[in-house]
């Protein structure tokens, strides 16, 4: 592609950019327009037979016959729902880096690493050249769905500020390049663009945290930005940073400018009150998104209020019902029969070479048409220590209840069972839970989880009467910052990576609640 460097320049005038957000604001429209009257399962038809006549002649197009493929049918008969740990075994580990004609044609020129937090191992998934282009327009259409619903917002007049991951991308033997999604796209922008962008790339090479996080605020505290992006838990680092560089005590004050937080990574209830009094306007609107390193899901459509499955860029999508996953052939629903409210779990296919990926992320509809859902958590996130069924979503909400009951922000959390030490006493859940300020009545927090867990979950009630099978959950107070600390010891500090919410083992959280209190953090 040939260089755009010369532009940026010109696109950096004031002039250049009114007309950019004018053209933004038109494209926004015709995109909104195209995804309300697109025919989704045809579209997702089309996309799965594209990729598998584009596939046919790799080695996996070879294994599972894609010459004969003519439908949706034939493709779930020939190609069974997997886990990455079979296409690494499989297709990839023997080839890596050099990833040719194995399950996507050509040359892989990225991997973006994941920390795989359901497995601990670090996960290299193939960005093929199709992908990148795909992200790139998912990007598109995320914006374009905002500025439909929000046309007095202008982006272009100031700076997009991505809080993402280090973009020091390592070359492999191959010449390929590993790191970070966020490193990637970096790397991918085009130029004219950058002067629209933040921060610049001799800030993103730095890999220490904590420098980065008081680089990003000392420069970015005088620049003009409209549109921010990152994981909660980063974002309200970095909010914290800039007050105590400016002085100022909210963000409005800093970017008066600013209309657009986008987020995901993690459930944002828990910060949404937080992050509203810390930037201080009604003008900023929150955008949550569903990407990942396999392919980008689902972006929220501010007409629904709910995140949207983007349907046309290159990924086909199933669903498997959570119930069914340790079946050899479970039922496979696509975005033409899924049912509202159903827990599934999320299957790719992609123009990078996964096919029926199982992703490792659960959903569930809240409408067909248009396709929305809502994250629910993680295939292997989940608490049953002593029956009691609970997925991250419910948990989630019981902890934001709690907090709003207690009148306190949760900024983070984990929680894992304690199994009972002594004949006749029961386990309970053991709660490690940072709060932004203050302390609630550890008691009426537990309690107020309880209760709601009661309420929304059938299965935890029967287990807690009478303090027979489970008794009422541990609420133990980590001093702010503990949580980020803890990463740090693990080398798992900044970035993508996510403090994990549930341990069903019970071990990560005694050992992160012995780690608390030998360390001073515990509160």
């Amino acid at each position: 592609m040939a260089s755009t460097a010369f532009l940026a320049p010109l696109t950096d005038s004031r002039l250049v950019r009114r007309a950019a957000d004018a053209v933004l604001l038109r494209y926004a429209h015709h995109r909104t327009a195209q995804l309300n009257r697109m025919d989704v399962a045809a579209v997702q038809r089309n996309t799965l037979m594209r990729l598998v006549r584009k596939a046919k002649r790799t080695q996996f197009g070879r294994d599972h016959d894609f010459s004969r493929i003519r439908s949706i049918a034939d493709y779930q008969a020939r190609v069974p729902v997997r886990a990455y740990e079979w296409f690494w075994d499989t297709y990839w580990k023997n080839a890596f880096p050099r990833i040719d004609n194995l399950t996507w044609p050509g040359k892989i020129p990225y991997y973006a690493l994941s920390s795989g937090t359901t497995s601990g191992a670090t996960k290299y998934v193939p960005v093929s050249w199709e992908m990148v282009a795909s992200n790139k327009k998912a990007g598109f259409t995320t914006t374009a769905l905002f500025r439909h619903a929000n046309p007095g917002a202008k982006l272009f007049t100031g700076k997009f500020f991505f809080l993402g991951g280090s973009t020091d991308l390592r070359r492999q033997d191959d010449g390929s390049l590993a790191g970070d999604l966020s490193g990637i796209a970096s790397r991918e922008l085009l130029e004219l663009l950058r002067p629209y962008t933040f921060p610049p790339r001799d800030l993103t090479l730095i890999t220490n945290w904590e420098e980065k996080v008081r680089r990003f605020a000392e420069l970015s505290a005088r620049e003009p930005v409209t549109a921010l992006s990152g994981i909660p838990a980063w974002l309200h680092v970095l909010f914290t940073r800039l007050k105590e560089v400016t002085g100022k005590s909210t963000i409005a004050e800093i970017w008066p400018d600013l209309r657009l937080i986008v987020h995901g990574g993690t459930k944002f209830d828990p910060y949404r009150e937080l992050f509203k009094k810390e930037i201080g306007s009604d003008f900023v609107k929150f955008c949550e998104v569903y990407p990942c390193s396999e392919g980008f899901v689902a972006t929220e459509d501010p007409q629904y209020q709910h995140l949207r499955v983007v349907p046309d860029h290159d990924i086909f999508f199933e669903f498997v019902p959570v119930g069914e996953l340790e079946q050899d052939r479970p039922t496979r629903h696509t975005l033409a029969n899924v049912e509202v409210g159903v827990q599934y779990a999320v299957v790719l296919t992609s123009c990078a070479g996964v096919w029926s990926y199982l992703v490792g992320d659960t959903v569930a509809f809240e409408r067909r048409d248009p396709p929305l859902i809502r994250f629910t958590g993680r295939t292997k996130y989940f608490l049953s220590a002593f029956g009691e069924h609970l997925i991250s979503e419910e948990v989630e909400a019981a902890v934001a209840r709690a907090a709003s009951a207690c009148g306190v922000v949760a900024v983070d959390f984990h929680v894992g069972p304690v199994f009972p030490s002594v004949p006749g006493k029961a386990g309970h859940h053991l709660y490690l839970v940072e709060f932004a300020e203050g302390r609630p009545d550890l008691a009426r927090f537990a309690k107020e989880i309880d209760d709601e867990l009661n309420r929304i979950n059938e299965d935890y009630g029967p287990h807690r009467v009478g303090d027979l099978a489970m008794l009422m959950p541990e609420v133990r107070v980590v001093k702010p910052g503990g949580f980020a600390e803890w990463m740090k010891a693990r080398g798992k500090y900044g970035g993508q990576n996510k403090v994990p919410r549930m341990d069903n083992s019970g071990a990560m959280t005694k050992d992160m609640a012995n780690w608390f209190e030998n360390n001073g953090w515990a509160g």
